[in-house]
C-alpha cells in the first residue's frame, strides 16, 4: 500500500494557501490517532514548560506539528528539519505566509545534525522506524538537549505497527547512502527494545505505552486505510472521500478518544518519553 505518492499530491492540494493548508492540518489532527497522542504528551509538557522554549521538531514532515506547538506556546521558538527539501520549503513559505516568525524550517539528516545543548524539547513523530542508524539520532537528539528537555517519539511498535503506521513494505534496508527512506527499515520497536536504545544514546529516564489499541485499529482502518485503498485502485474516489467521511467520521472519533484515553496491554504505536 503505497502511501507516500498519495502523501505528496494531497500536499499539493492543500498547499495552494494558507487557508487550505491550515484545513490540511485540521484534517490531520482529526484523523489520524498519533497526533491526538502526541498533542496531548505536548500540552502535558507545556504546562510546566520554561518560559521561552527552544524546541525542536526532529523529522517535521508537513509540519503540522509545528504549527500546533507555535500556536500552544507563541513564545517559543520552533526549529523544524527533514530531508525533503520540497516540505521544508513548503512549511517556511506557508509560515511565512500567516506571519509566524516563531518557526524556521531547514534541511538535515538526523544522523548527522547536533546542536549542543540548545533544546527544552524535541519532537519526533514517524521518523525513527525510516532511520538505520537510529542509536546515532538518539545521541545526536540526546546532545542537543538541554538538562531536564524532554524528547516525544510517536513510532510503529513491534506488535504488527508497519501496517498501521504506513505501508506493506519490501524489506531492502538502508545502504547507507540515504537515511530517510519511503520503507521501514525495522518493522516497529519493542518497548523494551528502544528504551535500551535510548539508554545507550545517554537518556537516563525514559517511559513508553502503546497506542492504537483495539479502537485505535479500527479507527485506522476505516479513516486511513480504506480511503487510501480506494484512492489507489483509482482517484475517482476522490469525488466521493467527503461522503464516506461523512458516514465514518463520527465513529472514528469515539475511537480515537477511546485510544488515547486507555491504557493497552499491546497495540501497534508507540509513544515514548525520554528526559536528559
Amino acid at each position: 500500500m503505497q502511501y507516500d505518492p498519495i502523501k505528496r499530491s494531497l500536499g499539493k492540494v492543500f498547499n495552494q494557501s494558507p487557508v487550505t493548508r491550515k484545513l490540511f492540518y485540521s484534517l490531520l489532527d482529526l484523523l489520524l490517532l498519533r497526533t491526538w497522542h502526541v498533542k496531548k504528551a505536548f500540552s502535558n509538557w507545556a504546562k510546566t514548560a520554561p518560559q521561552n522554549p527552544n524546541i525542536l521538531d526532529a523529522g517535521m514532515g508537513f509540519g503540522q506539528y509545528s504549527w500546533f506547538m507555535s500556536q500552544k506556546l507563541p513564545l517559543a521558538k520552533i526549529k523544524g528539519v527533514d530531508v525533503k527539501d520540497e516540505q521544508v520549503a513548503d512549511c517556511n513559505l506557508f509560515f511565512k505566509q500567516v506571519g509566524h516568525s516563531n518557526a524556521v524550517f531547514e534541511i538535515a539528516d538526523l544522523t548527522q545534525f547536533v546542536e549542543k545543548d540548545k533544546y527544552d524539547f524535541v519532537l519526533s513523530v514517524d521518523v525513527m522506524e525510516h532511520i538505520e542508524e537510529d542509536v546515532q539520532v538518539f545521541k545526536n537528539l540526546y546532545a542537543s538537549m538541554k538538562t531536564g528537555g524532554m524528547l516525544l517519539i510517536s513510532t510503529p511498535s513491534d506488535q504488527g505497527g508497519s501496517d498501521v503506521h504506513h505501508h506493506d513494505h519490501d524489506h531492502h534496508h538502508n545502504d547507507g547512502s540515504q537515511s530517510f527512506i519511503d520503507e521501514h527499515v525495522r518493522d516497529g520497536y519493542g518497548i523494551e527494545d528502544i528504551k535500551s536504545k535510548l539508554k545507550m544514546a545517554g537518556f537516563s529516564q525514559s517511559e513508553a505505552h502503546y497506542s492504537y489499541g483495539t479502537p485505535g485499529k479500527i479507527s485506522w482502518k476505516l479513516s486511513m486505510k480504506y480511503p487510501i485503498l480506494m484512492l489507489n485502485v483509482s482517484k475517482i474516489f476522490f469525488v466521493l472521500l467527503p461522503f464516506y467521511y461523512i458516514l465514518v467520521f463520527p465513529f472514528a472519533l469515539i475511537l480515537n478518544y477511546f485510544d488515547v484515553a486507555g491504557k493497552h496491554s499491546t497495540g501497534t504505536g508507540l509513544i515514548v518519553k525520554a528526559w536528559k
